[in-house]
């Protein structure tokens, strides 16, 4: 008999209940990898702000940025000309959208 998605939720929930109780430790949730809070430097809080984010909130906000000044090529899409603020963030003058986050990564601290 294969168990119904409410009653798997249940036996979850009751397992990481047991498990904080046994720990003494607060249930950890979604808050790492991609959702992780980081501290952008101050290169990329221009663009940001200087609030720590999930990675994924700044690749966003970013993204706001580039649609907002037209930094995309006219021609090739997937390439983003960068304007002095952001050239600060790529360190050269044109990155592709598939370099973005490698760019990105450098400007980022991850809390402890």
């Amino acid at each position: 008999m294969a168990l119904t998605a409410t009653k798997r939720g249940k036996d979850e929930t009751k397992a990481a209940e047991k498990k904080v109780e046994k720990t003494g430790k607060p249930a950890g949730g979604a808050r790492g990898g991609i959702t992780a809070p980081v501290t952008p430097s101050p290169e990329l809080a221009e663009i940001v702000g200087d609030k720590d984010l999930p990675r994924s909130e700044v690749v966003s906000k970013v993204w706001e940025y580039i649609k907002k000044h037209d930094l995309q090529d006219a021609k090739d899409r997937r390439q983003i000309n960068a304007d002095a603020t952001l050239e600060k963030v790529f360190g050269k003058e044109s990155a592709s959208m598939f370099e973005m986050n490698k760019h990105l990564s450098r400007h980022l601290t991850a809390k402890k």
